[in-house]
C-alpha cells in the first residue's frame, strides 16, 4: 500500500470518487467530489485514512453499517448530489453510445421499502456470518438492521441468520431471498447444504414460524403454510419460489405508469421478458397483450393470476429465450407496441429485430444504463425516435438506477 494525497474530482459510475494522485488516477470509495483525502492505494484503488478537506455536500450517514456493508455506498451524500449522481449516470450512458436523449429528473424511493432481498451466509470457523457483501469483496459484513428492507424483513434478521445457520453448507456461501407478501415472508435458499432427512425435520420445524408463508431450498418447497400473494394493480398473483419481482413496489408503480401511458391506446402489446406480468396484468385492463418468458413457474403464475380475474381483454402466452431466439420483425407485425423488461445484459438481439419492425411505440424498462443505451442507439439507428428517459430509484443509497425509455416510429 502507498499512501498519498488525492483532490477528488468527480463520482464514478459505481459511486467511487476518481481523484489523481502523484501516481495516477484512482478509485476511492466513499468519497465525494471537492475532498481532500489522505489516502492509502493499491494500483488504481484507495482507502480513505484522512479527510482534510471534506465536501460541502458530506452528510452522516445514517445507518450504523455504513460503509462495511457494501449495498448502499451513497448514504455519506446530500440528497441533492445523490440524485444529480443517479441521473447523471444515465446522461453519461446515452452520451457515450451518441444517443441524444431528453433525461428526466430521478423518481425517488423511500426508505424501508425494499419488499425483496438478497441475504448471503458463510461458515467462519465455529461462527456464521450473515448479511451482505462489502463493497467489491467477497467478504460478508454482518447486519443487525437494514435502513432499505421493509420492516416485516427487518424484524426476522435474526430469525434468517437460525435459518441460515441451519442450512449452510461447510464449503460454499448460501444465498437467501427474503420476499415480503401479502401472506407473510417467502424465504428461498440456494446453495444450501444436502437435505438429509433429520436436516429437512429441522427446517420445517423452525419453517413453521408464523411470520413465515414459504420456506423453499434448492427450488423445492419444504414448508407452505400459505400460497406467497403480491397484488399487481390490485390483480392477486401467487408467486413461484424464488420468483424475480421488482424490489420496491412504488418503484414498479412508477415504471408502470410511464411505460404503460406510453402504449396507451393501442389495441395489440407484446410484453417480452414478462415475468410474473408485473406490466401485462396491468395493460390487459384495456389491451389485448401477448406475454412472453423463459421461466416457465413465472408465466404459469401469470397464466394462473390472468384466469382469475374477470374482464380482462385477452392475454396469450409464450414460453421462449428471447435472449437466443428474439421475436422476429416478422412476428412483431402483429402488435401496434411492445414493451420489454430485460436483465442486466439487455435486449441486443430483441432490438435488432424490433428495429426493422414496424412497430409504432416501444417501451424500455431496464436496470442498467448502459445495456439500455446500447438497445436504444440500435433502435435509434433503425428509425426510431427516443422521446424521453426517466431515471427511477429502486436500490435506495445505492449506485444502482432503474430508467424507462421510450420510442416511435
Amino acid at each position: 500500500m502507498v499512501s498519498e494525497r488525492l483532490v477528488i474530482d468527480a463520482l464514478g459510475a459505481k459511486g467511487d470518487g476518481i481523484g489523481r494522485g502523484a501516481n495516477g488516477m484512482a478509485f476511492v470509495p466513499f468519497a465525494l467530489p471537492g475532498e481532500i483525502l489522505r489516502v492509502e492505494r493499491e494500483g488504481n484503488r484507495a482507502e480513505i485514512v484522512d479527510i482534510e478537506v471534506p465536501s460541502t455536500e458530506r452528510r452522516e450517514p445514517p445507518c450504523p453499517h455504513f460503509g462495511a456493508c457494501g449495498g448502499c455506498d451513497l448514504q455519506h451524500a446530500s440528497e441533492e448530489l445523490y440524485r444529480a449522481f443517479k441521473r447523471d449516470v444515465v446522461v453519461e450512458a446515452f452520451r457515450r453510445e451518441g444517443v441524444e436523449a431528453e433525461i428526466g429528473e430521478l423518481v425517488p424511493c423511500p426508505p424501508a421499502s425494499r419488499r425483496r432481498a438478497v441475504f448471503s451466509a458463510v461458515r467462519a470457523d465455529t461462527r456464521i456470518l450473515f448479511g451482505f457483501h462489502e463493497a467489491a469483496s467477497n467478504r460478508i459484513s454482518e447486519i443487525d438492521t437494514c435502513l432499505v428492507a421493509t420492516p416485516q424483513i427487518v424484524k426476522r434478521l435474526a430469525f434468517f441468520k437460525k435459518l441460515a445457520a441451519l442450512l449452510i453448507d461447510r464449503k460454499r456461501e448460501l444465498r437467501m431471498t427474503v420476499t415480503e407478501t401479502l401472506s407473510g415472508l417467502d424465504i428461498s435458499v440456494d446453495d444450501a447444504a444436502k437435505l438429509t432427512p433429520a436436516l429437512r425435520q429441522a427446517a420445517v420445524k423452525l419453517a413453521l414460524d408464523p411470520a413465515i408463508a414459504r420456506l423453499s431450498v434448492s427450488g423445492e418447497t419444504i414448508v407452505e403454510a400459505r400460497p406467497p400473494q403480491i397484488t399487481i394493480d390490485g390483480l392477486p398473483v401467487l408467486l413461484p419460489p424464488g420468483a424475480f419481482l421488482q424490489a420496491v413496489a412504488s418503484a414498479e408503480d412508477a415504471m408502470a405508469r410511464v411505460a404503460l401511458g406510453h402504449l396507451a391506446g393501442l389495441k395489440t402489446v407484446a410484453d417480452l421478458f414478462c415475468g410474473v406480468g408485473a406490466f401485462a396484468l396491468r395493460m390487459a385492463r384495456t389491451q389485448a397483450v401477448h406475454a412472453v418468458e423463459f421461466d416457465a413457474p413465472a408465466l404459469a403464475a401469470l397464466d394462473q393470476a390472468r384466469r382469475g380475474v374477470a374482464g380482462l381483454k385477452p392475454v396469450t402466452l409464450e414460453r421462449r429465450d428471447l435472449m437466443r431466439r428474439p421475436v422476429t420483425a416478422k412476428e412483431l407485425e402483429k402488435f401496434a407496441g411492445v414493451l420489454f423488461d430485460p436483465p442486466r445484459a439487455g435486449a441486443e438481439a430483441q432490438c435488432h429485430e424490433l428495429a426493422k419492425s414496424k412497430v409504432r411505440r416501444i417501451a424500455a424498462v431496464s436496470c442498467n444504463p448502459t445495456t439500455l443505451a446500447r438497445d436504444a442507439a440500435i433502435l435509434v439507428a433503425g428509425g426510431y425516435r427516443l422521446i424521453s428517459v426517466t431515471p427511477i430509484d429502486q436500490f435506495l443509497w445505492s449506485h444502482h438506477v432503474e430508467a424507462v425509455a421510450l420510442f416511435e416510429r
